[in-house]
């Protein structure tokens, strides 16, 4: 067996790292990496519906050029002859891009977004586009263009959202990398429904243009893979300054592209068990303590229970999102009514029955919370907590409307162990924790400061090093591979 095969001797199921590192050193070509990974698009995209348009011939296209560039002595990239799926919300020029909003059904960009620019400036190759809710509202990947994702562990369940067909699609091999963005949750919540990691930066790590509103803090673009190193490799390229984007951080994104070892010694980590009085699956609570809080003490780090006073200023993110939302879905509401599905019009709806003074007032609240957050974190460095309050719930439901007999009032309600990090503007990821007695998997959230990527990134490794949960691959693998 070559020594880039997993277990099962595929080379697709490998880690992102692992391939990019087959392909330099010519173990395999990048023609022979998209072939594999065409095939296993072939055999496991039918019945999970995670990649809704492929890019086959471009695709091809560039993997030759990788190939005859590494011939020839020359590295792209780092991410050189790597398959990345790009979330079916950011533009591929020449591609189908539909926001899963059948008004976009036919939408064919001329431009790529920043974040596709750095992709394939880096070498790698796009391979198609990853299945979106609609115009990425709520955590559940279904729309009316192209139907549901299902979740590989349970094709019953769902996928999470809205990055739901960018995290199906890694766990089963059917890209290395891909993107995704996360204004509530969308790149957290599927990460954990299907085993996968998921980071949200700091405002400004990666620019996100186009965009109408450059100065925008509440959506994030960033990385998903199945290995926390995976995950800052992909964070090398898509970081850095862009004069088109104010709010970008200066530098670029190379101190991500290697982990360093050790240094962690006497971490303080936050144990928070319900973020504030959340309603948390006692299933989910018994992985978290059992695997998640056991596997940080080993890691050796100084566990410390808290709980930051954060519940009252959920009005901060409603109010802040509901503004976004009328300012950028309102003209599609008024256009074209009937092709809006309802949850797209009830948060614009909602956002335009705010007032001026409304949304001032959350800015001001938005401080105080950033401010009572930034100081829970003087006597901790990093704060784990639940990624999600259930594991993953029926693809029958809408959302979900109660959490072991507790009603949630709307669909935003039960997301808010992701949501209620979004406005303090600290980083945050999904690393795969355990799995319920179900088989369903759960993601451990840590929570680091400003600008504390890197920090984070080492935490989530070690602690993915102690409980490798992303090794366990969905049992539809086995009858359809």
């Amino acid at each position: 067996m070559a020594d880039w095969m997993t277990d099962d001797g595929e080379i697709v199921d490998a880690p992102a790292h692992v391939q990019a590192a087959a392909v330099r050193d010519r173990r395999i070509s990048a023609v022979e990496l998209l072939d594999e990974h065409l095939r296993r698009i072939a055999a496991v995209n039918p019945v999970i519906n995670a990649v809704v348009t492929l890019d086959t011939e471009r695709a091809r296209e560039a993997a030759e050029d990788a190939d005859r560039a590494l011939a020839a002595g020359s590295l792209l990239g780092a991410l050189h002859g790597l398959p990345v799926a790009i979330k079916d919300t950011e533009d591929t020029e020449g591609l189908r891009t539909t926001y899963g909003s059948p008004i976009l059904a036919n939408n064919v960009p001329t431009r790529d977004a920043l974040v596709v620019e750095r992709v394939r400036a880096a070498g790698g190759i796009v391979i198609g586009k990853t299945n979106v809710p609609e115009l990425a509202t709520g955590s559940h990947t279904v729309n009316a263009v192209f139907g549901a994702t299902a979740n590989p562990y349970g094709l019953s369940r769902s996928a999470g959202g809205s990055s739901g067909g960018a995290a199906a699609a890694l766990v089963t091999g059917m890209a290395a990398l891909a993107t995704g963005s996360d204004m509530g949750g969308s790149l957290r919540n599927p990460a954990a429904f299907c085993n996968v990691v998921g980071l949200r930066p700091s405002t400004g790590r990666v620019p996100t243009w186009p965009s109408a509103n450059v100065w925008q803090t509440m959506l994030m673009n960033g990385p998903m893979g199945r290995t926390v190193d995976d995950v800052a490799l992909l964070l090398s390229v898509l970081a850095g300054e862009d004069e088109r984007v104010p709010l970008s951080l200066p530098g670029d994104g190379s101190d991500f592209a290697r982990l360093p070892d050790g240094g962690l010694e006497g971490l303080r980590v936050g144990w928070s068990r319900t973020l504030d009085g959340l309603d948390i699956a006692t299933d989910v609570s018994a992985v978290l303590e059992a695997d998640g809080r056991t596997g940080l003490a080993e890691c050796g780090f100084a566990i410390i229970d808290v709980e930051p006073p954060i519940g009252d200023y959920d009005d901060v993110f409603r109010v802040l999102r509901g503004s976004d939302f009328a300012q950028s879905f309102g003209a599609m509401v008024d256009e074209s009514p009937d092709l809006v599905g309802q949850l797209v019009t009830e948060n614009v709806t909602y956002g335009r029955s705010l007032s001026t003074e409304d949304i001032a007032r959350a800015h001001v609240r938005r401080t105080e919370l950033y401010d009572i957050f930034r100081s829970v974190f003087e006597h901790i460095d990093v704060l784990a907590a639940p990624t999600t309050a259930v594991a993953a719930f029926d693809a029958a439901q809408p959302w979900v409307d109660d959490i072991d007999g507790v009603p949630q009032e709307d669909y935003l309600q039960w997301m808010r162990t992701a949501w209620r990090i979004t406005p303090t503007g600290f980083t945050a990821l999904s690393v795969p924790c355990g799995f319920t007695p179900e088989g369903l998997p759960v993601g451990l959230q840590l929570i680091a400061p400003p600008r504390a990527e890197l920090l984070l990134l080492r935490v989530a490794r070690a602690f993915e090093q102690r409980r490798p949960a992303w090794r366990r691959r969905p049992s539809l693998m086995g009858s359809t591979v």
